[in-house]
Order: structure tokens, then sequence, then C-alpha cells
């Protein structure tokens, strides 16, 4: 306590009792660090900094993530699987504006494809996978402000919903859509590249494939989706209930 006080007096006082001061410790205290001492203090720090570092990909959870996005979307009965572009631009050409379709990409690096009718005609725009997320591929200037899901499924439904809302509110100046790239079709190499240009997209409903037709369960299914949040509150046999978690979307 007596070091804590200022003046001269007190370290005087201590001097007195035999004791050093501060400045006048002996030279081995000032001697320098040890070469590796900073490396140490690093490698002692970097348990704490693993929010910087980039994340671990997980193959494991990369595949549990995709399987469940392929059951999802073989319940959906608008999976279409491997058709091409010009086959899917013939399923949509005569529909309403809004109808859509989920296809497989014929591009390596992705795995589903979104072909909608828009006000321009079929239009495809594929979806990213990354991080056990999809989400649908635009350019780099939007590409921060569109979400990511845990399945296709998922995307989809938001959009549809999103659109719905729109629609509802019959809003003059609705909320600006991300700009979605065009590319060419899958499967055309030989088309040339186009202009950079954007899409608002619009997905009103499914294009269910008459291969697949729902059976009567499913329609029940997403009727409930649609009218309840939480199907746990529901008094049903677990049975039931476990074949309404199997596809909780309402599509």
């Amino acid at each position: 306590m007596v070091l804590c006080v200022q003046g001269p007096c007190h370290l005087l006082a201590v001097e007195r009792m035999g004791q050093r001061p501060l400045w006048a410790q002996p030279e081995p205290a000032m001697q320098p660090l040890p070469d590796g001492a900073f490396l140490e203090e690093v490698a002692e720090e970097t348990p704490a900094q693993p929010e910087s570092e980039p994340k671990v990909l997980d193959p494991e959870e990369d595949l549990l993530c995709i399987a469940k996005t392929f059951s999802y979307l073989r319940e959906s009965g608008w999976y279409w699987g491997s058709i091409t572009a010009s086959e899917a631009r013939q399923h949509l050409q005569k529909m309403p504006e809004g109808t859509f379709l989920v296809r497989d990409s014929t591009h390596p690096s992705y795995l589903f494809t979104l072909s909608v009718k828009t006000t321009r005609g079929p239009t495809n725009v594929r979806i990213e996978y990354a991080d056990s997320s999809f989400r649908l591929d635009s350019n780099c200037l939007s590409r921060p402000r569109i979400l990511a899901f845990p399945d296709v499924v998922s995307l989809v439904q938001h959009y549809v919903a999103s659109c719905a809302a729109d629609t509802r509110s019959d809003n003059p100046d609705p909320a600006p859509t991300p700009a979605l790239p065009i590319p060419k079709e899958d499967g055309d190499p030989a088309l040339p590249a186009p202009v950079a240009t954007a899409v608002h997209l619009k997905l009103v409903q499914p294009f269910v494939r008459r291969s697949s037709a729902r059976s009567l369960q499913h329609l029940c299914r997403l009727v409930i989706n649609r009218l309840v949040a939480d199907v746990d509150c529901l008094p049903l046999p677990r049975r039931m209930a476990d074949y309404l978690r199997q596809y909780p979307f309402q599509l």
C-alpha cells in the first residue's frame, strides 16, 4: 500500500526498511524475451480465434443435407429429375406466369435448376449449394442479399410465400426481388453468353409431374401444414404425426 501513494517521501521510507525501490531493481529483469516467446503466445491464443477461420467442411453433413433435399423433392411431386432445359421449356411454354418446377442441373457445378415461366417465357435459374445451404444463383452484387436455406423445398416455399404476400397487399411499390441472371440454356453450349440482364423472380404454383401424382394422404398433409403451425400440438397418433413431419411444407 505504501507504493500506491504518490510522493517521494514514502519511497524513502521503503528504502529505510531495507527494500529496494522499483527503479533500483537489478538489471536481469530487463533482459530481452526469448526468440519463441511471441510465437508461443500466438499458439496459446489460437483456440480463441475459431470465428475468424474459414468453416471446416464436413462431408458427412453435406451428404445428409443433400439426401434430405432429395427426399423432400421426391415427395413434392414437382421435381422432374434429369429433364433438359428444352424439355422444361416445352412443359412451361403454355403455362401461366409463375408456374415452376425443379429439375437436375446439367451444369457440373450445380445440383438443381429452377425452371419458371416468367414474362419473358420459361427461364432457368440455377440453385447454388455451399456450406450445407441452398440459394439461388445470382450476380456478385446481389449475392450478399440472397437468402440461404437448408433444403430446396424451403427455398422455393419462401419465394412462393413472398410473392403471395405481395399480391395480397396490392402494394404499388413491392419490395425489390433479387436480380437473378438468365444463364444460357443447360445443354446448349453453342449458344453465346447472353447480355447481362436480370429477371424478377415470381413463383406462384408448382407444375406437378403426372407420373408422380400425389396421393390423397400427401394432399391432406399439405392442407394440415397450411392450417397448423405446429403439428406436435395436434392430438394425433404417433404414426400420423411422424408422417406429417416427413414433409413439413405447404407446396
